[in-house]
């Protein structure tokens, strides 16, 4: 890959094979080829392996609770919209522990990009079964299998009126990174799910298992606009598993809908120190 002003050495404390190596060198790339400058970006994570990415980038970075990526994304982003946010973490992070999070964002319809990194495992904490684990997938815990349903996060996310989602794989950097390229353009929530192997604790959902069976929409006349048939793409699993854009619409985001948000960043109003005590006074 070619060099980005987002490269930070410093050694990964990731597993070789690891999915998560294609993803951050997607992530600095779509930043790149889209003029920003690491001053310019903010990425807040959780908890867990996919969370370590932004420890290995050269930009703004928040590492906050499990599950809590997407809280300070928002309060950032709301306070200084001239950031480009992006919001990443694992499966288990952020449809898990986050999941209440994700639904409310996704109504609120805040312009950040959050990138999951979905290996159908939790692999930090030693190879329980995540919200994305496939019904009979047995793990130390779920010695006999899963028995609860498999959870579709983007026919979630789109019932909820989320207007961009996408797939992507951790075998293909370059559509990983075009991917988030229009996530980061698109006004509004963005949720890109990315599928990746997780070598040590997920031996069924392997990096040739996803290979064999994944394929891009666009390579097959797909419209973005059709919801219904977003619908049935995002349901689609098995054999053949959809990449790509599966949905993309405008609507307003919840920053264009509040007045008080309107204008420069927060940092570059005026300040009144006496204005605050006036306000301070109305409580007492």
């Amino acid at each position: 890959m070619k060099p980005t002003p987002f490269d930070y050495k410093v050694a990964t404390a990731w597993c070789p094979g690891c999915g998560n190596f294609s993803i951050l060198p997607a992530v600095k790339t779509a930043l790149s080829d889209l003029g920003l400058k690491p001053h310019q970006v903010l990425i807040c994570s959780g908890i867990g392996q996919a969370a370590k990415l932004p420890h290995y980038m050269r930009c703004n970075t928040f590492n906050g609770l499990h599950g809590r990526s997407i809280p300070p994304a928002t309060g950032a982003k709301l306070v200084n919209p001239e950031l480009a946010v992006i919001a990443e973490s694992g499966d288990g992070d952020i449809y898990g522990e986050g999941g209440n999070h994700l639904i409310h964002a996704i109504r609120r319809n805040i312009d950040i990009t959050v990138i999951v990194h979905n290996n159908q495992v939790y692999g930090l904490t030693k190879g329980q079964a995540s919200p994305t684990s496939e019904i009979g997938f047995a793990t130390k815990v779920q010695t006999e299998g899963v028995k609860t349903a498999m959870m579709t996060p983007l026919t979630m996310a789109l019932s909820l009126g989320a207007g961009f989602l996408a797939r992507s794989f951790s075998g293909d950097i370059p559509h990983m990174s075009l991917m988030i390229r229009e996530a980061i353009k698109h006004r509004g929530i963005s949720i890109i799910d990315v599928l990746m192997p997780c070598v040590i604790f997920n031996k069924l959902n392997t990096f040739q298992w996803y290979k064999s069976r994944v394929y891009k929409l666009e390579e097959n006349g797909w419209d973005p606009t059709d919801k219904l048939a977003a619908y049935e793409k995002s349901m689609e699993w098995g054999d053949k598993i959809p990449l790509g854009i599966l949905y993309r619409k405008e609507r307003p985001a919840y920053e264009d809908l509040v007045s008080v948000l309107q204008g420069k960043p927060l940092i570059d109003r005026d300040y009144s120190p006496q204005k605050v005590q006036e306000l301070f006074g109305e409580f007492i």
